[in-house]
This record gives structure tokens, sequence and C-alpha cells, in this order.
């Protein structure tokens, strides 16, 4: 038996680490369609499962065909690449210390993520056959040319200097802004507004279900932000792990006190998506912000994702799980946050306005 090179040994623990991470992420699948099950009405939940599991097939499959290489191919003008379909082809330029199928199946869980982000927007009243349509479109080209621009070799925000680690603005905010593109063209739910403009509740009719998915959604994440790293030999794993989850309590914690403040009482749903709201919002800047910050942007998140509620509600833009306040409006507040705290070029530790820019 031949000796294992240092090299080796390296690359099989960084394959090991990111499979696994991918597998994390993958789970959060089951995350997304338990909290929006558990948000919506019972008649729909399966429904709503049904279109997240088919993020998983008919987007998996679109992006193996052709978002891995719109995203990450050959191109030369910064918008989206031209190599690399079906995995094959010329992929050269991907500097890795793993086979590319490990980083091919990390980057296909990112894909489906996003996608799944509008499920729950769209949910009670849209038809299966157009979401599949839609999933096809979001992985194939949406996410994978917004992902380009930014984590793409010749991308032209790359190449400005935009950090992202993890995708506060790639997938978060990909996904919370497509959300409100698809409740404006769809419209309300039957019954959710009345003509005088009142608005109407229309309860979650499991919020255990939803609590659920929020705990898959928290857990899955670690290996969303600590596997962007793409290694298990990075001691800032560590650092991610606990911004992360640091960011998390922050934004449920001050959901759950703002709303208690605003409305006399705690809301469930609004801490749920507080949490979530946190996470979306440190995912940009995970790896490269101090953990006081990271309390601080999900603090932050907290509020933003209460009063971002109650507007898309005034203008009546009908999110049955609040995708847009936690994914869109967080994903921008994250990426905003990382020209603010960055601790390398943030704008409080003297790195001025380029990063923010």
């Amino acid at each position: 038996m031949e000796p294992i090179s240092l090299l080796n040994l390296a690359s099989g623990v960084d394959t090991v680490w990111v499979l696994l991470c991918a597998a994390l992420v993958f789970l959060m699948e089951g995350g997304f369609a338990f909290l929006e099950a558990g948000f919506i009405s019972s008649k729909n939940s399966v429904n709503i499962v049904m279109k997240v599991f088919t993020d998983c097939t008919a987007g998996m499959l679109s992006y193996w065909a052709v978002g891995f290489a719109i995203m990450y191919g050959l191109d030369q003008a910064g918008l989206f690449g031209t190599t690399g379909f079906f995995i094959g082809g010329d992929l050269s330029h991907i500097q890795l210390r793993i086979p590319i199928y490990a980083y091919w199946i990390f980057q296909a869980a990112f894909a489906m993520a996003m996608a799944s982000i509008v499920s729950g927007a769209v949910a009670e009243r849209m038809k299966f056959g157009p979401y599949i349509i839609y999933t096809i479109l979001a992985a194939a080209v949406i996410y994978p040319v917004a992902g380009h621009w930014v984590w793409g070799a010749n991308g032209w925000l790359a190449k400005l200097g935009m950090l992202d680690f993890a995708g506060s603005a790639v997938v978060h905010a990909v996904g919370g802004w497509s959300s409100l593109a698809a409740v404006l063209v769809l419209g309300p739910r039957l019954g959710k507004y009345d003509a005088d403009g009142s608005i109407n509740v229309l309860p979650p009719h499991n919020l255990l279900l939803a609590f659920l998915g929020t705990y898959l959604l928290w857990f899955g994440w670690f290996g969303f932000n600590a596997g962007s790293t793409l290694t298990g030999l990075d001691v800032n794993i560590a650092r991610i792990v606990v911004t992360t989850n640091l960011a998390a309590a922050a934004g449920g914690l001050v959901a759950t006190l703002f709303t208690l403040y605003k409305y006399g009482k705690s809301d469930p749903s609004m801490a749920m998506n507080g949490a979530l709201a946190g996470l979306a919002a440190v995912t940009g800047g995970c790896a490269f912000v101090s953990p006081a910050s990271a309390v601080i942007i999900g603090g932050v998140a907290g509020i933003l994702v209460v009063l971002a509620v109650s507007y898309f509600d005034r203008i009546r833009a009908d999110d049955p799980v609040g995708a847009i306040a936690v994914h869109g409006v967080n994903g921008i507040w994250g990426i905003l946050a990382v020209g603010l705290f960055a601790e390398k070029g943030g704008f409080f530790y003297g790195g001025g306005i380029h990063l923010l820019i």
C-alpha cells in the first residue's frame, strides 16, 4: 500500500467535509417543507410539500444540465458562464482541492434552497404545473446568473471586490425578491384582504410543524455557512458557526421582544422568522465579522423582519410565510452589513466605503 501524501490527506478531509455540509444543506429542504406546511392551511399543506420536493427533482436536474455551467463556467463579459454543461467540458479554471462532483453537489443544494424560498411565498394560489416551470427556470437561469456575477471566476461584481461569503445576496436576496415578483403577479389569497383594505389573519394550521422546520433550517445552516469554506482544515469554520448561531439567536430574541412591545404579546411566527432573518442576514458576512457584530446584525434583522411583514401586508403583497421579509429584506441588510462590519474592509473597521458600495 502506497503512503498517503499530505496533499491527498487534505483532499480527503476536505471532500468529506464538503459532502457532509452538502447533506446538511439538502436537509434544509425538509426544513422549508415543514415550515411552509405549518404556516398555511391544512388542506394545502401536501401541495406545498410537493412543491419543495419538486425543487429537489426538477430543480436539481436543471442545475445539473444548465445552471452550474451558467454559474461557474468560463465567460468573457462577466455576465454568465458558457462551459461545464452536465458537469462536463472545460472546468479547469475552477481551482479545487476536492473533486468537481463534491463541489457540484454542494452548489446544487444551494440552488434548491433558493428555489424553495419562493415556494412558501406563493403558497395556496399557484398551480403545480407553472410551479414546475418556475423551478426549472430558477435553478437553470435565475439563480445561476446572479451567482456568476458574485462567485464566478470573471463575474462583474466579483471583479469589483464584492464579498458575499455564503449568499446573503446570491441566495437569499435573489430568492426573496423573486418571491415578491411572484406574489405581485399572482395576487393575494382569497379572503386575505377586504374591499376596504383591511387585512384578515389567515392563521397557520400547525405551528409545531413550523417550529420543527425552523429547527431543521437552523441546523442545516451550519453546513450552509461553514461548508462554504470548502475545506475542513480552515480553523475559521469555528468562527463561522459561532457567528451564524449568535445571529440566529439575536434575531429570534429581538423579534420576540419587539412583537411583545409592539402588539402587547409575543408572536411565535415572528419569533421563528426573526431567527431565520438573522441567519439570512449573517450568511454574507459570517466569515468576516466578529461575534459581537453578528449579534448586532441578527438583532437588526429581528426588527426588520417584523416591520417588513407589516409593510408587505399593507401593500397587499400576500406572503403566507414571510419569505420576502426574511430573505429579501434581510438578504439585502446582510450584504450591506458586510460593508459595515467586515473586520477587513468594513466601514466601521476603517476600511472606507468601497466594500459597502
